[in-house]
């Protein structure tokens, strides 16, 4: 048997456990992350947890979650090209052998290769966790980026809210928000937020939704200018539909965002570095590891839990 650590192991769609997990034997191109935060992704991580995650490679059960990781390098391969004692951003694992790992970050230790870590300075702290959504809103904003940045950005949680301010820092403008909860409508974003229902709006070209809901064509079409665009920067559990006439008048075009890419990342950490992106108040809950059950069923039940965090410091 090999080392081991402690993980949040889904055992099936509704069962969850704390408990060891066997990790593989590292590579010369591999480094063993002793981790300090884990963030829960309510997207993802509760399609997981509810069992309507659509099947892709690698899904199966028992499986550790997690792909928001924040800790320190405590071992590196000989050709690992990165110095013990660095603080990095974990993307997700190389998983372990007795459980799968999608995406396998919620766990105390990691073997992760190198060429996967983000460098972080060593002051960062669990607002770390957050980076994954802030280059997966500048992704999301590369798909657009040849019509200019979205009117209309539907959902106003952690994504959502990372999103505005994205569009904020890169074209100084802002963006008109939905949300449907009224508990995430409540304060001042310095852009507005609004009940979907009380737009009256009709000529929005180009909108970006990050809530997962499948038929937001469908919600949105009435509101939106002849050729306009509709950006797909959430996860969808169930096929997108829509009826086709609203989006016929309209010659609509769709498009797709998936997982952010390297040079996202980089400019997440730029917009971070110079001050232009601000990560605070995002995060609203935390929780030590060893409260885990309790901390993902508020992750995934409150809607004023924005984004959750595990403390592994003490594990």
């Amino acid at each position: 048997m090999g080392a081991t650590s402690t993980a949040v192991v889904f055992e099936q769609p509704g069962e969850m456990s704390l408990r060891p997990v066997e990790l593989p034997e590292p590579h010369s191109t591999d480094c063993v992350i002793e981790v300090h935060w884990t963030g829960i992704s309510t997207g993802t991580e509760r399609l997981l947890w509810e069992g309507r995650m659509p099947h892709f490679p690698g899904l199966a059960y028992p499986l550790v979650p997690g792909y928001e990781s924040v800790g320190n390098v405590v071992a590196c391969g000989s050709e690992a090209e990165i110095a013990v004692g660095q603080r990095v951003f974990v993307p997700g694992s190389r998983g372990f052998t007795n459980v799968r790992g999608l995406f396998g970050g919620a766990s105390r230790a990691l073997v992760v290769p190198a060429q996967r870590l983000v460098q972080l300075p060593m002051s960062t702290e669990s607002t770390g966790v957050l980076l994954a959504l802030a280059a997966t809103a500048c992704h999301a904003l590369r798909r657009i980026e040849d019509l200019g940045p979205p009117e209309l950005i539907v959902g106003h949680g952690a994504l959502g809210r990372l999103l505005a301010r994205v569009t904020a820092a890169r074209y100084q403008v802002t963006p008109v928000v939905w949300e449907t909860a009224a508990e995430r409508r409540e304060g001042n974003f310095g852009y507005p937020v609004l009940d979907p229902a009380e737009d009256d709006r009709r000529d929005y070209r180009r909108i970006c939704d990050v809530s997962g809901t499948a038929t937001i064509i469908d919600q949105a079409v009435h509101h939106l200018a002849k050729h306009a665009t509709v950006l797909l920067a959430g996860f969808y559990a169930a096929p997108i539909e829509f009826n086709f006439p609203a989006a016929f008048m309209r010659e609509i075009d769709v498009r797709i965002s998936a997982e952010w890419q390297p040079e996202d990342m980089q400019t997440a950490m730029t917009l971070v570095s110079g001050g232009d992106l601000s990560l605070s108040g995002i995060i609203t809950h935390d929780q030590p590891f060893d409260s885990a059950k309790t901390a993902y069923q508020q992750a995934f039940s409150d809607p004023h839990c924005l984004k959750m965090v595990l403390d592994w410091r003490n594990a």
